[in-house]
């Protein structure tokens, strides 16, 4: 099982495990072999410990391992073929402080190679036969992220094209969306938006409930889109505590039926956060495309006039991305091993 690797992307709800063939030294070229995906994220696993665990005795880091042994044998058993002794790469919230062991964030500015991300490397053990790379995230003096920092270094060596861009700020439209400042090969910044998570809240716990209906929203019509296009730009000049009131007034006044209603939410909200980036003038926007809310973000991105200034990623890119982080920070773990191995005695 030479030249094969574990990559675990482990969020707060989602748990993915693939095996992965590396081919030769060429980042991009890499086979996946297979894959088990749950839901039983590290939140659920760590409520899970808390709940049958830690009143057993059972070390946190334990608990969290038996999990992974149960998935990789899974995988075993879905390929039909031997996973042990192969290393297994962890991302992801994994080494938070509700994950299996919490690891300190790198800082900033930090190198988008990959050379100064934050890893905790455990040894194989008789009750669990794989070599642990736990990767940690990385903080600003006001912000956090894990995971992304991965896909990051993944994209940057997949994605030719940003190396040539002196500055760029890349989008990662979500629950909760990132917006990465890259100047000269280092991240230097990043913001996070809590678009998506405002969205649910207003939409199923506010008293804009009644107003809005937000199922299959990716399938809304050209004139339903209208009433996204009409949020985007509300949101350019007015202020989104007053507007948010919109919604409900919307309905109560027959302006828009709940469908356009929750588009207009939609709209109000993602247009508060690309707002900002029209003065960003000398910074080249890149949205990568991996999210369900991609075709949104293109429309309000459209809608403020900063399409001139925009790229895309490809969706299939963003997904290879992870992988391709997770295997150069393992060949930066295995290059430091074998240093450390012919040091002199």
């Amino acid at each position: 099982m030479k030249n094969n690797l574990l990559c675990c992307d482990w969020g707060t709800s989602s748990f993915r495990l693939r095996l992965i063939h590396m081919l030769g030294d060429d980042i991009s070229h890499h086979q996946l072999l297979g894959e088990v995906i749950s839901q039983e994220g590290v939140a659920h696993t760590y409520n899970a410990w808390k709940a049958e665990g830690e009143a057993k005795g059972i070390a946190r880091n334990h608990f969290f391992r038996q999990y992974l042994k149960k998935q990789i044998r899974l995988l075993s058993e879905k390929l039909a073929i031997s996973l042990e002794h192969i290393t297994l790469v962890i991302s992801g919230m994994a080494s938070s402080s509700v994950g299996m062991e919490e690891v300190p964030y790198a800082c900033l500015p930090f190198a988008v190679d990959g050379s100064q991300a934050s890893i905790r490397y455990f040894e194989k053990q008789e009750a669990f036969p794989h070599d642990i790379i736990l990767i940690s995230g990385v903080k600003s003096q006001e912000d956090v992220m894990r995971g992304e920092e991965t896909q990051l270094i993944g994209l940057v060596a997949l994605a030719d094209f940003l190396n040539n861009q002196p500055k760029a700020i890349l989008i990662f439209p979500g629950t909760h969306s990132k917006h990465i400042y890259i100047k000269n090969r280092q991240l230097i910044n990043f913001r996070t938006f809590m678009t998506g998570e405002v969205f649910n809240l207003m939409a199923h716990h506010s008293i804009l409930k009644d107003s809005v209906e937000s199922n299959n929203l990716s399938g809304a019509s050209e004139n339903d889109l209208k009433a996204f296009k009409l949020g985007v730009r509300e949101s350019s000049h007015a202020n989104v505590l007053h507007s948010l009131f919109k919604v409900r007034t919307n309905q109560l006044f027959g302006k828009l039926n709940r469908k356009q209603n929750s588009l207009y939410l939609s709209g109000l909200l993602i247009g508060a956060e690309l707002k900002q980036l029209g003065k960003k003038e000398k910074w080249q926007i890149v949205l990568c495309s991996g999210s369900n809310l991609f075709a949104f973000y293109q429309l309000a991105i459209e809608a403020l006039q900063l399409s001139g200034s925009t790229i895309t990623i490809a969706a299939d890119l963003i997904d290879k991305a992870a992988i391709a982080g997770q295997i150069i920070i393992f060949q930066n773990q295995q290059l430091t091993i074998n240093n450390n191995d012919h040091q002199p005695m």
